[in-house]
């Protein structure tokens, strides 16, 4: 174990094992890819399931299931270890593969998405927790965006690869062998060359300006959630971000295969919006760092809206790919920047508890999209599932205007960010 006299906070000081975390949570990403593209296809060709919202089920399965452990994700790092939580995740994806492959039936599928749901709360928000505590203050906007770009600049790689090998060898099982490459190269370097982060949390709490505060659990739920102006805006952004991104990822194959777009270019459309989320990103989070979160946060809700708008207004490929480009960009400039804004709020002591209540709202929009667009789809058609989600995405930039104040550099009661003078905290 790291001697805590050994311990230095930063990118520069922790650039191997950041690294690492970075290329670990790209092999997480690509893990969601194997779905991206071609899952609807599966679910309206193979299983002929004909209402939206039967269609849209694997989405709620897996938002609910990996909402529900995020949260005891959180929990379980602070008391177990990083470490343990990445490895066991792993452990939990390597049948994924296999049962998408060869699911007899739709309740298969469904299965298979409650482990990936499992999977990707606990190695997700594990690799963000780990990038976090070795990051330090000074540049944890930057951190967090190379976190997502390498999550989402994978998984849209491994939805464009699906595609490509469901155009070419049909929908199953050939494209989902590419799962069983991630599921093990994953949990590879995991367990051999991962190391545990959670020593640089207690450093950083030993020199955090503000003293510990005891604080249980459900003080840290409400507080996340509901009573800190700051968190709770977080929190409801994120839910509506991962909202939009659910109806995208179940009603967007479906609307442009009614478009008569072929499934090869089907997989192009997919795989634009997370990369274009992920190469934004490198970009973004660490203009927070400079900028500030909130005014980030909100304008991306707007241009989120903005391209979900654009894609449902047009009728072919050059308008849907326009479209998928603004909604990456704003996705972009607000995932990194919600996570380092809670950074900037929570004392490193209840971080990685907060972490996990911001990312069990956050799943729980998936979820809650699906249903939403399906229950909606199937009344009134997809047309109007897509503009009500257009609708809900552009009032949740409203509600960060109005409620939510800058976090970056600004003391708070319970957590502040330290001086950034030469030294531990510096890179």
């Amino acid at each position: 174990m790291t001697s805590s006299r050994s311990i230095r906070l930063g990118l520069r000081a922790n650039l191997a094992q950041f690294s690492l975390l970075v290329v670990v949570n790209a092999f997480v990403g690509a893990m969601i890819g194997l779905e991206r593209t071609i899952l609807p296809a599966i679910a309206e060709d193979e299983f002929h399931l004909a209402a939206h919202a039967a269609v849209l089920s694997f989405i709620v399965v897996f938002g609910v299931t990996k909402a529900l452990t995020n949260y005891f994700a959180g929990r379980l790092s602070d008391r177990v270890g990083r470490k343990r939580v990445l490895v066991g995740g792993w452990v939990v994806a390597l049948p994924v593969p296999f049962l998408l492959m060869w699911a007899p039936t739709w309740g298969w599928v469904l299965a298979a998405n409650v482990l990936l749901g499992i999977s990707q709360g606990l190695t997700w928000s594990t690799t963000v927790i780990m990038k976090i505590d070795l990051a330090g203050p000074a540049r944890r906007g930057f951190a967090m965006g190379l976190n997502e770009f390498a999550g989402y600049g994978a998984l849209a790689v491994s939805a464009l690869a699906t595609g490509y090998v469901a155009a070419t060898y049909g929908l199953r099982p050939d494209p989902f062998y590419l799962g069983i490459g991630f599921a093990v190269v994953g949990l590879a370097l995991s367990v051999l060359l991962v190391r545990e982060t959670q020593g640089h949390a207690h450093h950083e709490a030993k020199h955090h300006a503000t003293p510990v505060v005891a604080m249980s659990q459900r003080e840290i739920f409400m507080r996340t959630s509901f009573t800190d102006r700051e968190l709770s805006s977080i929190s409801q952004a994120g839910l509506v971000n991962n909202l939009n991104d659910g109806m995208a990822w179940g009603l967007f194959p479906l609307f442009y295969a009614a478009a008569d777009v072929s499934l090869e270019r089907i997989g192009w459309l997919a795989a634009i919006y997370p990369a274009m989320q992920g190469l934004g990103q490198l970009i973004t989070g660490r203009l927070s760092d400079r900028v500030g979160r909130k005014w980030l946060i909100a304008s991306g809700m707007w241009v989120q809206a903005a391209g979900i708008v654009l894609i449902v207004m047009s009728s072919g490929v050059v308008g849907f790919a326009t479209g998928s480009v603004l909604l990456g960009a704003g996705t972009a400039m607000v995932y990194p920047t919600l996570l380092a804004a809670i950074g900037d709020v929570a004392h490193p002591s209840w971080r990685a508890s907060s972490v996990g209540v911001y990312r069990l709202w956050r799943d729980l929009g998936y979820a809650i999209g699906a249903v939403i667009a399906g229950i909606t789809a199937d009344a009134l058609g997809i047309h109007a599932a897509i503009w009500v989600v257009a609708a809900v995405t552009f009032a949740s930039g409203v509600v960060v205007a109005v409620r939510m104040h800058e976090t970056l550099g600004r003391e708070r009661r319970f957590g502040s960010m330290p001086p950034r003078g030469p030294g531990r905290h510096g890179d």
